[in-house]
């Protein structure tokens, strides 16, 4: 039986990424969601499923009819759209995520082979409690300021946690061998140049620019001083690949920062003027969502990844937008 990667995910921005860059291997990918992927990289997959991460039952027959050597879990409700309806999202991030792992535990240990599942995490596992907070402590350690705001948050933090215990203490065998191998990676805002914003906190960013590139006016609804880490799609990516080939003897934690460039929502809007000069963006806050924001670090820490991993983004924040995103999105709207 060939070995085959598993994307969960795999129609949304880190999925559409993920394909994207293994689709230039030989690897098979097997994509899994609810929502149908863009004719453009249905072709990339070996196979296509439409299928609901809660439901056990037909998870259970996917589970038992290919033998997946890698699992990027990527299928969740993110953070705007968890506070519009937290208990979809703890049935979407807890319980699906709980079916997936349990599942590829009990394959992985009947076949006696080793899988890897790779979860990415966010920042908003973290909770500064107050601007001050924030201000003062703006490279956060993996394992400071635990105490998040929104479902999402919970989501993640409880799911890492999860993670580690299935693949390390849930039904071992007789002679404690452990055959899932959980991996987790916490994310800033992501900018990918292949996909629309989906309802992320930090999507003012790429809103910003798409915008921008319709000729449209756009209201920001963080104010301009709001500052957090985000990172260019491409690097997310190669995140999660370095980590999933890395050596398991190198990795002293389960869960890892990863970092790249922290910016303002004002610098990102001068950034944007900078290649569309006739933009129009402007700020009109929406509480909700700026309370999720200021609850962010400035930045996170990834000297872990850095020194276990050998992690490096390669794209600054003006590479990012001059290299990356800007020549994309015009084409884009171009065509």
């Amino acid at each position: 039986m060939d070995k085959i990667i598993l994307i969960t995910g795999v129609s949304g921005e880190v999925g559409i990424g993920l394909l994207d860059k293994l689709s230039k291997s030989t690897t098979k990918v097997v994509g899994l969601d609810v929502n149908e992927v863009n004719k453009d990289y249905r072709n990339k997959l070996f196979k296509f499923i439409k299928l609901d991460i809660t439901d056990s039952g037909e998870l259970d027959k996917l589970f038992a009819k290919y033998k997946f050597d890698t699992i990027y879990h990527l299928a969740a409700l993110l953070s705007t759209s968890a506070e519009k309806n937290p208990e979809n999202a703890h049935k979407i991030n807890v319980d699906g995520t709980f079916n997936l792992l349990t599942l590829a535990n009990k394959y992985a240990q009947k076949r006696k082979s080793v899988t890897k599942f790779i979860f990415p995490s966010t920042i908003a596992v973290y909770g500064m409690g107050n601007l001050k907070n924030k201000n003062k402590f703006t490279s956060v350690k993996e394992n400071e300021f635990l105490t998040p705001i929104t479902m999402y948050g919970v989501n993640k933090l409880y799911c890492e946690s999860l993670g580690n215990y299935i693949s390390n203490y849930y039904k071992l065998l007789e002679n404690n061998k452990r055959y899932l191998d959980f991996r987790a990676v916490r994310f800033p805002g992501l900018l990918s140049a292949l996909t629309t914003p989906t309802g992320g906190t930090s999507d003012y960013a790429p809103e910003m620019i798409h915008y921008a590139a319709k000729g449209e006016s756009y209201a920001c609804f963080v104010r301009n001083t709001s500052t957090i880490g985000f990172m260019a799609m491409p690097d997310a990516v190669n995140a999660l690949l370095t980590i999933a080939s890395s050596s398991k003897n190198r990795l002293t934690q389960y869960v890892y920062n990863v970092a790249s460039f922290s910016v303002s929502a004002d610098e990102i809007k001068k950034q944007v003027e900078k290649y569309f000069p006739g933009a129009k963006i402007s700020y009109r806050i929406d509480a909700k969502r700026q309370s999720i924001v200021d609850s962010w670090p400035q930045s996170t820490n990834d000297q872990a990844a850095r020194r276990d991993w050998n992690w490096k983004p390669k794209y600054t924040f003006s590479k990012t937008f001059g290299e990356y995103l800007i020549p994309t999105i015009k084409l884009k709207y171009q065509k």
